[in-house]
């Protein structure tokens, strides 16, 4: 099966000389079709670089990346940007950007918002929204393009307990949706790793250091013996 994604020794750098910071090291990393793929690490580890290496925000310093460019996918970040406009407009337009014809994108626009219960408020400004609200619309704007690939990047992090819940179970019924849909995303919770993945990618230092599926990543004492450090995240140890 053709991979989605293929990294091969990819290394991302920031700045030069002395201030050089080495983001991303020595990456080897592949996602099959269809894959529900969590990112964790502590702050700092390379998650958001990783991401926005797959998603083509940025250009790896050396090494591989493929890509299938024939499939369609988005990106929702942790705070996402929304234009100054209704939140129809702002799922509309990234339609609109794309070829369709701007009724036709209206259409579309309030179907993705009901898809996300939030069509009642399809009128409303998006920045008036709450912050669960407001990532609501932005799952709505990259739903909307009935991607094949869907990255997330801390989708819940900076939202309230009632709207972390709702906003993952979200995450869950598009997933469950389109089963054939690849799911990668990066996250600090771990139960919520557990609910959503099936493989996880534990990064330190810009490196991959673990990569399992999400039940023997998790289970005791599998992490003890031949990954300490990831050990050592999972039970609350590292910063």
């Amino acid at each position: 099966m053709t991979p989605v994604f293929a990294l091969e020794q990819a290394n991302v750098r920031f700045g030069m000389g002395a201030r050089t910071l080495h983001a991303l090291c020595d990456i080897d990393l592949q996602i099959a079709p269809g894959e529900r793929v969590a990112f964790i690490g502590a702050n700092g580890c390379g998650k958001s670089t990783l991401l926005r290496v797959l998603h083509g925000l940025l250009r790896t310093s050396s090494g591989l990346l493929r890509r299938d460019e024939s499939l369609c996918q988005a990106m929702v970040f942790q705070r996402p940007y929304l234009m100054r406009m209704s939140a129809q407009n702002n799922v509309a337009l990234g339609l609109w950007l794309r070829g369709q014809k701007w009724s036709s994108a209206q259409w579309l626009a309030m179907d993705a918002l009901q898809s996300v219960g939030m069509a009642e408020h399809a009128l409303r400004a998006a920045r008036k929204l709450s912050g669960g609200q407001q990532q609501r619309v932005a799952l709505a704007r990259a739903w909307a393009t009935r991607p094949r690939v869907l990255l997330l990047d801390e989708p819940t992090s900076s939202l309230d307990p009632h709207a972390k819940r709702e906003v993952e179970a979200l995450i869950q019924h598009l997933a469950e949706h389109d089963p054939s849909m690849t799911l990668v995303f990066a996250s600090h919770n771990l139960g919520q790793v557990k609910r959503l993945a099936s493989r996880v990618v534990y990064l330190e230092q810009g490196r991959v250091l673990a990569d399992l599926p999400v039940q023997e990543f998790f289970a005791a004492g599998a992490l003890a013996q031949r990954y300490r450090e990831a050990h050592s995240f999972v039970k609350g140890d590292l910063v």
